[in-house]
């Protein structure tokens, strides 16, 4: 799709600034965008590259400079940018193709309208499938499972029995929904597993990344709140409690029975223990190491993670360590000569 700059500016409510009557068919990085592509700036850092950039138009914020480019100026640059690329692009589209008749669907299971099953599908006794969902090849939805409408279950997804995905939900390759937990009580050197009698409840407009997994609760339900999205390799223990618009990068892993507020982001590779409480609108920095409670709004870096003021202070004092150690070192050399009275 080819629009001008004025009517991509008018898609998002921003403010043309050059020539409004360019054509762009495509959107890309400063660093690798050419005639006719739109690309954007977001972060004050890679302003230094608009200079340069060879895109046709620019989505930046209120206050950049345009150095001489044409631009759209919008409030929220990024979200502006996502929206033209959809507007130019579109999501990846899904080829209706039905029911295939390499799936092996059990006779009880209830179908919505609109479902597209790919070959290879099993959906067991008494599973749900809502309107409009579509389930690639290999995946095994478990008994007594139920999946919303619009939901999209890439191929190899395994979801254990008794797990409740909501609306709109997408699950992205390899992951696994409602493994049992981690759950064994040790008498007399053995360990003897305990039953996960639990389930998963995946709430709406969640996305699943590829290879992620999520346990099913011992005793009750892991939950992960409508809006929230995984990257890959996520791992949740179970009987998690994760609130809503959370975001989760690559390679986190949060321990069981942990509960987790609204709008939280952990970066990646970040660790959570389990049985303590994180608060709304938490950031947990990369490779941190949660141990404790965390109070709604910090941010907290390193591990054991603390909040990322004190993390600063620390940082700077162990840049500074080698000059402390020379300067007690004089001052013992000073403390000696005096004790000795030369």
């Amino acid at each position: 799709m080819t629009k001008t700059v004025k009517a991509l500016a008018e898609h998002v409510g921003g403010v043309v600034e050059g020539d409004e009557t360019i054509e762009i068919s495509g959107a890309n990085t400063l660093g690798e965008a050419t005639e006719g592509q739109v690309s954007f700036v977001a972060n004050q850092k890679y302003i230094r590259d608009l200079k340069t950039t060879k895109a046709s138009v620019v989505v930046v914020g209120e206050k950049i400079d345009a150095q001489g480019k044409t631009i759209i100026r919008c409030k929220d640059p990024y979200y502006s940018f996502t929206q033209i690329v959809v507007l130019l692009h579109g999501y990846r589209e899904h080829k209706p193709i039905g029911i295939s008749q390499n799936a092996s669907i059990a006779e009880n299971a209830t179908i919505g309208e609109n479902v597209d099953i790919h070959d290879f599908v099993c959906i067991s006794a008494e599973a749900e499938i809502g309107d409009g969902t579509k389930i690639y090849p290999s995946c095994t939805i478990g008994p007594g499972t139920k999946i919303g409408k619009d939901c999209i279950i890439f191929p190899n997804v395994t979801i254990y029995d008794g797990c409740e995905i909501g609306d709109r939900v997408t699950i992205h390759a390899g992951s696994v929904v409602g493994q049992d937990g981690f759950g064994y009580a040790t008498h007399e050197g053995v360990h003897h597993k305990i039953p996960q009698i639990g389930n998963v409840i995946i709430e709406d407009d969640v996305e699943i990344g590829a290879n992620c997994s999520i346990d099913r609760g011992t005793l009750g339900s892991t939950i992960i709140g409508k809006g929230t999205k995984f990257s890959n390799g996520i791992v949740i223990g179970h009987n998690t409690v994760l609130g809503e618009h959370c975001l989760l990068v690559a390679q986190v892993a949060i321990a069981g029975s942990t509960t987790i507020g609204h709008h939280c982001v952990f970066a990646g590779q970040a660790g959570v223990v389990g049985h303590i409480e994180i608060g709304d609108q938490v950031t947990v920095g990369a490779q941190a190491g949660v141990v404790n409670d965390v109070k709604s709004g910090e941010s907290i870096v390193g591990s054991p993670a603390i909040p990322l003021n004190q993390a600063k202070k620390s940082v700077l004092l162990m840049k500074n360590l080698p000059e402390f150690r020379n300067k007690l070192r004089d001052m013992e050399r000073t403390i000696r000569k005096i004790l000795k009275g030369e």
